[in-house]
């Protein structure tokens, strides 16, 4: 199985706990390089954000573990790169 590279992630979660603790405990699993959390939308119950986790090989479900354990829910996956490095996405003349 190749290796997973990064993925983007839209998640629910409560106002508690604070963003950052999503980002300092996703950034501290096996295989993962960095995290960014970012705030997306502040609702009266709930908050909406997108965490971006990015390696050198990581499990999606350790991540989904983390998330869920925080008492948020993923409720989708905007992006996913698998493989030996990182392709980023191109335009192309039909865009």
């Amino acid at each position: 199985m190749s290796k997973l590279r990064r993925v983007v992630l839209d998640v629910l979660k409560p106002h508690d706990p604070e963003i950052l603790d999503f980002a300092q405990e996703t950034s501290e699993l096996e295989g993962v390089k960095g995290t960014n959390t970012t705030l997306v939308e502040n609702e009266k119950d709930v908050e909406n954000i997108k965490i971006t986790v990015q390696g050198d090989g990581f499990s999606f479900e350790k991540v989904k573990e983390t998330v869920e354990n925080l008492g948020g829910s993923i409720h989708g996956i905007d992006q996913a790169i698998c493989g030996e490095r990182l392709v980023e996405e191109v335009s192309t003349p039909q865009d």
